[in-house]
Parts: C-alpha cells; sequence; structure tokens
C-alpha cells in the first residue's frame, strides 16, 4: 500500500488497554470507528495492556480483519513480528522503540512508517530518513500515553510541522474543543485514542472530525 497525507487526517490508536481491558469493546469501537471513515488505524497494544502475546495476535488479526473490510490501512505499534504475522499495511516508530535505521533496514518499501518526534533535534533527524510521516506531541496534556512528554502547544506543533520534511500528524489530548485550532499548525491530520475510543458516540466523534477538512 501507497502512503498518501490523507491517511493521517483522522488517525486513530489504540488496544484493549483503551476500552477498559475489554477486547470485546475494543473490537465494536473500532468497526464503528472505521464504519464512520477514520482514515488510518493503529493497533497499540501497549501500557497497561493485560493481553497475552497470543491474546495479542488473536486481536490483531480481528483487527486486520475489519480494516480489510472497511478499507482502512493498518499500522502497527513497534512490533515488526506482529505486523508481519497480521499482515498490517505499516508500522509506527517510537524514540523508545526499535532503532528507526534498523526498522527501515528490515521493511524496505514493504511497510509504511511512522516515526514519532518530540523535539526539534528528532525532527531534524528524521528528515534525513526515508520514513512517511512523523507523529508528534503531546500537542496537550494526556492521560492515554503514560511516556508522553510536556505539551508543545499549537505554536510547537506548528514549528515542527514548519521544519518538517514529511507530512505531521498531531497527538496528544486531541478534543472536539481544540481540534479546529490544531489544523491551524498546518498539521496534516489528527491522531487521538481516548477521543474516539472514550467517547459515547464513536461513529459521531469520527464523523466530526472528518468534517473540519
Amino acid at each position: 500500500m501507497l502512503f498518501k497525507d490523507e491517511m493521517l487526517r483522522c488517525y486513530l490508536i489504540g488496544g484493549s488497554q483503551d476500552t477498559h481491558h475489554d477486547p470485546d469493546e475494543f473490537l465494536t469501537k473500532v468497526e464503528a470507528a472505521m464504519q464512520a471513515g477514520i482514515t488510518a488505524f493503529q493497533y497499540r497494544e501497549k501500557g497497561t495492556s493485560t493481553l497475552s502475546k497470543a491474546e495479542t495476535l488473536a486481536l490483531g488479526q480481528q483487527v486486520r480483519e475489519l480494516a480489510t473490510k472497511y478499507g482502512v490501512p493498518l499500522f502497527v505499534d513497534d512490533d515488526l513480528e506482529l505486523a508481519a504475522a497480521i499482515k498490517a499495511d505499516g508500522i509506527h516508530v517510537g524514540q523508545k522503540d526499535q532503532r528507526i535505521e534498523e526498522v527501515l533496514a528490515a521493511v524496505g518499501d514493504q511497510l509504511m512508517v511512522g516515526y514519532s518526534c518530540n523535539t526539534a533535534p528528532q525532527v531534524a533527524h528524521a528528515n534525513q530518513l526515508n520514513v512517511d510521516y512523523i507523529g508528534t506531541g503531546p500537542v496537550f496534556p494526556t492521560i492515554s500515553k503514560d511516556d508522553a512528554g510536556s505539551a508543545l502547544g499549537v505554536e510547537g506543533l506548528a514549528d515542527f510541522v514548519e521544519q518538517s520534511a514529511h507530512p505531521v500528524v498531531a497527538i496528544g489530548g486531541i478534543s472536539m474543543d481544540n481540534v479546529g485550532a490544531t489544523l491551524t499548525s498546518g498539521c496534516a491530520g489528527l491522531s487521538m485514542i481516548s477521543m474516539v475510543l472514550g467517547a459515547d458516540d464513536v461513529a459521531g466523534t469520527v464523523k466530526k472530525i472528518l468534517e473540519l477538512y
């Protein structure tokens, strides 16, 4: 699958840890989000996840089926083995994950590659790499990731967008109250976890995000 900037517009991230450790609730909400039109999904079974490796794989295979059904590009967070096993379309690499150069060498042109960049030097480094996009944040304070740094704010995000040679997807504390302001940064899109997976109306939330474009 060839990367397109439009994939970043409404980029949902999550795992069972984001739906009360309930895989069934997770799949129900992910399907609702895909049906409503999310532009990409990143399977991230991490942090407080209680699933075993086998359970993570089984859930990932179900996510793969949904992504195929709805034509949604599927990324896996920081796990080349899992990405290969579920035939993901891409992989996302964090600063604390496997070295990005090793991942790029391993995947060649077989997978799309995203890379987390949260400082100016990290963005400068990414500019020298053949990644497809960078994820930058947290833009606002967030509780979805326990390792998130201090918030950049919209101005900080805009600086990184200007500096980056790659399209930038914003992450961290994105909510309906700040999505409009976030898009003024020039970022290619918005990635979110709790804003969608924690919503009572998943489909309605996704549609409101897409209406901003």
